[in-house]
């Protein structure tokens, strides 16, 4: 297949779901892989100065008010990944052609084509493979040509109908498995939340993918983090993120991860580019994304359901606590999730019942404060299961080292252990914080 062009095909448009306002899904690789690149909030305080590269200036809070009001661009563009975690050398486990688990280090290439709204498609290139995830509206598809599978993320035809009655209330579409990080969705991710637990800033204007951009600077509030600084460059004319770049707290002088646009168009892909239909030959594995079940809100009588899913897709802190199990120690970015229980041999194994005890029957877990994105890391949704063909255990054991009572991940941005009585802890903080935590 030709990496540098996606593989489209026509589709039956009256069998699409009706439209619901998009937001897209984490990207979804093996949860200590998905873990390792969490980013969050940091940066050396700044004052608005984008008026050297004959921007007009704005404060801060202009700046973070005009992304939150811009409607999501249609574009095309190339985006450069660079990791610098600090991981082990990956190199004894055998990773089959463009695979997500390359996000891990090193430089990568994505292609990324949007129609702003529902549609989009997100290319992972390699030598001379590819892995592409394309989204429309609560269904997905992911393709990797190494494997010559595809896998069709869909509702079952009761969500359907309820996504669709809750589509008319402006509900959020659910999130699908296989996702690759944009520096669009990160970036307005990060900004989005830039006023809990961090200060806000605007540095000098640059250019990214010959683009005027400004600047936004996050700097943490507390000082027990790994993270040390987020810089998201946002296009002067779109008020899109353009480029995210995350540094740690012990390199101010390089990023540990960067994702931007190189190039970018901001016009609408042509249908071609964002229809699928798997490629002749190819294996089609369906795996069904559940809905969560909403309850009528507290103290209304007869709550339409429909609003009730609309309310839960669309505001993560109306649904229920941190399920049975799962504790989260601190707040912020010093936040430390811990998750009880877990069968880590049997999700090496790939073991369906192991997945199956780790799935629970909501994942929005509602918490404001960043627990809900480092708990989704390591429970895999209904359905999900370990990128193919990928050697599990040979990549757990190259990217941890033994402790007393189970194993460590260390990287730049996020320490995870794993211990023996079934215990994983996880946080953007120094590893011996979860050594301590764990007793």
């Amino acid at each position: 297949m030709d990496t540098s062009t996606p593989a489209p095909g026509p589709r039956d448009d009256a069998d699409s779901p009706a439209p619901v306002r998009r937001h897209r899904a984490r990207w979804a690789v093996p949860a200590v892989a998905a873990a390792a690149v969490a980013a969050a909030f940091a940066a050396p305080p700044l004052l608005a100065t984008a008026g050297t590269a004959g921007l007009p200036e704005v404060t801060p809070d202009e700046l973070l008010a005009r992304v939150a009001a811009a409607e999501p661009q249609a574009l095309s563009g190339t985006v450069v990944h660079t990791a610098r975690l600090g991981l082990p050398d990956l190199s004894l486990v055998e990773v089959g052609g463009a695979d997500p688990v390359a996000l891990l280090g090193g430089s990568s290439t994505l292609r990324v084509w949007s129609d702003g709204g529902e549609r989009s498609r997100v290319s992972l290139l390699g030598q001379a493979s590819e892995y592409s995830v394309v989204a429309d509206g609560p269904e997905a598809w992911t393709y990797s040509s190494a494997d010559d599978e595809v896998v069709h993320y869909a509702l079952s035809d009761a969500d359907r109908t309820r996504l669709e009655a809750a589509a008319e209330q402006h509900a959020a579409a659910p999130p699908v498995a296989g996702d690759l990080p944009t520096p669009e969705e990160l970036g307005r991710a990060a900004l989005e939340r830039a006023e809990q637990h961090a200060t806000v800033g605007v540095d000098a204007a640059t250019t990214v993918a010959g683009r005027d951009a400004y600047q936004v600077v996050l700097t943490p509030r507390g000082d027990a983090t790994l993270l040390g600084r987020v810089v998201v460059a946002v296009d002067a004319e779109t008020w899109t993120p353009l480029r995210v770049q995350v540094w740690s707290s012990d390199d101010a002088a390089t990023p540990a991860l960067e994702l931007g646009f190189t190039d970018v168009t901001f016009a609408a892909p042509s249908d071609a580019v964002l229809a699928f239909s798997p490629p002749p030959g190819a294996s089609v594995r369906d795996v069904v994304v559940p809905l969560p079940e909403q309850p009528a809100p507290a103290g209304v009588a007869g709550a339409d359901d429909a609003q009730a899913l609309a309310d839960a897709l669309e505001d993560p802190a109306a649904t229920p606590p941190l399920p049975e199990g799962v504790t989260v120690t601190g707040d912020g970015w010093d936040a430390v999730v811990q998750v009880a229980g877990v069968d880590v041999a049997g999700l090496l194994a790939a073991d369906p019942a192991a997945l199956a005890e780790m799935s629970m029957p909501d994942k929005s877990i509602g918490s404001s404060e960043g627990a809900q994105e480092l708990f989704d890391q390591f429970v895999p949704a209904e359905g999900e299961g370990p990128v193919p063909d990928l050697d599990q255990q040979a990549l757990y054991d190259q990217l941890t080292t033994p402790v007393a009572g189970g194993r460590l991940l260390e990287s730049s941005l996020l320490s995870v252990l794993v211990l023996d009585d079934g215990r994983v802890l996880a946080g953007a903080v120094p590893a011996q914080t979860l050594l301590d935590l764990a007793g």
